[in-house]
């Protein structure tokens, strides 16, 4: 996609569509997953109802113009596409103004003036994980006075952190398993205490336990641990996505999954699905969920009263957090018959096997359909306090 070819400004045309910057890749370890879901949402944006401007977060944090060609940003031979890859240029750098008001973004190129690509009226923010999902690009744009897609900066960052969304459903009353956090300092400076309180959780729980970084999501870092001997390495490889780390104990059950969408007058939930046992895989892993593409039973075989339930439970999660837009809630069914919440994405997968716009597909609701109601709903938001 060269500059030239980039929507004109309004100056230049009065009368224009709205303009929507799909921003992905970013710095956390789902970079490649947020490239295939760009590339997804990209492919279905209505181009006759908006202009879309692709903008590309390298893995070192520099905002690039990309490529607006889907099929360049799909999994290929089992390996995940990069923003480096689709970049239109190595050095150029994308800058959109923290003034609000200004909703000007500038393309920069060493030895070149910056050059003004038009405004954008509507940010559409497909990152996973850390310095995006986070709540980070939300204080950006709200900071810029851009409205955006999805959750604002509260409800991304207790939604990214599983120890604080816990305590935040627990508060309200919603169902958990249990949980123990390790943190930062604790495992830095006493790694047997740290240890002893783990040994303990496991004495009151049971083994197994998953060990989990507290912020990060596709399920990377997860490590299922059968006994003390596999706890250190576990420990270790979630600290490589986040040094605060979640040690979960085993619910067994059934992994049930439901999406919520914000409509005109307010959030209502789809259909569940159910993610059935992988039997290559030890659970529901980033290989399962995206390499291997495990499939997801859409609508799930529940019972009329156990669907109703989920549903409620979803949208329930999605108000104890204050969340917008979307949000796919991740549950358990128990053997005894009870739902208990495992966490909440509020910018979960878009690819096209993805479970939350598999949900809405068997509600009534198509793929270009959901995206295009993200965005309207986005266009009707203000930014700031609201």
């Amino acid at each position: 996609m060269s500059t030239e070819n980039l929507p004109q400004s309004p100056e230049q045309q009065p009368s224009r569509k709205p303009r929507v910057a799909v921003v992905f890749g970013g710095r956390s370890s789902e970079h490649g997953i947020s490239v295939v879901t760009a590339g997804a949402v990209l492919r279905a944006i209505d181009r006759t109802k908006y202009d879309v401007v692709p903008i590309g977060i390298t893995a070192e944090g520099r905002w690039a113009l990309t490529t607006d060609d889907p099929d360049r940003m799909a999994i290929s031979e089992r390996s995940t596409p990069s923003v480096d890859q689709i970049a239109e240029s190595t050095t150029g750098a994308v800058a959109l103004s923290v003034e609000p008001g200004n909703r000007e973004v500038v393309l920069t190129e060493p030895g070149a003036v910056p050059k003004a690509l038009g405004e954008v009226d509507v940010v559409f923010p497909v990152l996973h994980g850390p310095y995006g999902e986070d709540g980070t690009i939300q204080g950006l744009l709200e900071l810029a006075g851009v409205p955006y897609v999805g959750s604002g900066v509260l409800a991304s960052a207790v939604a990214m952190d599983k120890e604080y969304m816990k305590r935040i459903f627990v508060s309200y009353g919603l169902p958990v398993g249990p949980y123990e956090v390790i943190r930062p300092r604790e495992w830095e400076q006493d790694p047997a205490a740290a240890r002893k309180k783990v040994v303990s959780f496991a004495g009151d729980h049971g083994w197994p336990l998953f060990v989990k970084p507290a912020r990060a999501g596709s399920s990377f870092g997860i490590t299922k641990v059968d006994s003390l001997a596999g706890l250190d390495e576990a420990i270790e490889e979630a600290r490589r996505h986040d040094p605060k780390v979640i040690v979960e104990a085993m619910v067994r059950g059934r992994e049930i999954e439901c999406g919520v969408l914000e409509f005109e007058d307010g959030p209502h939930a789809s259909v569940p699905a159910e993610i059935p046992g992988v039997q290559s895989h030890d659970f529901y892993d980033f290989e399962a969920k995206y390499i291997d593409a495990a499939p997801g039973i859409v609508p799930a075989p529940l019972t009329a009263e156990q669907t109703a339930e989920v549903r409620r439970l979803a949208v329930d999660a999605f108000e104890a957090t204050s969340c917008e837009g979307l949000v796919r809630a991740d549950f358990f069914l128990t053997e005894e018959g009870r739902f208990v919440i495992n966490e909440i994405n509020t910018m979960p997968g878009f690819t096209p096997i993805s479970m939350y716009p598999r949900m809405w597909q068997e509600t009534g609701v198509s793929y270009s359909e959901l995206v295009d109601r993200l965005i309207q709903a986005a266009l009707r938001r203000t930014t700031g306090l609201r």
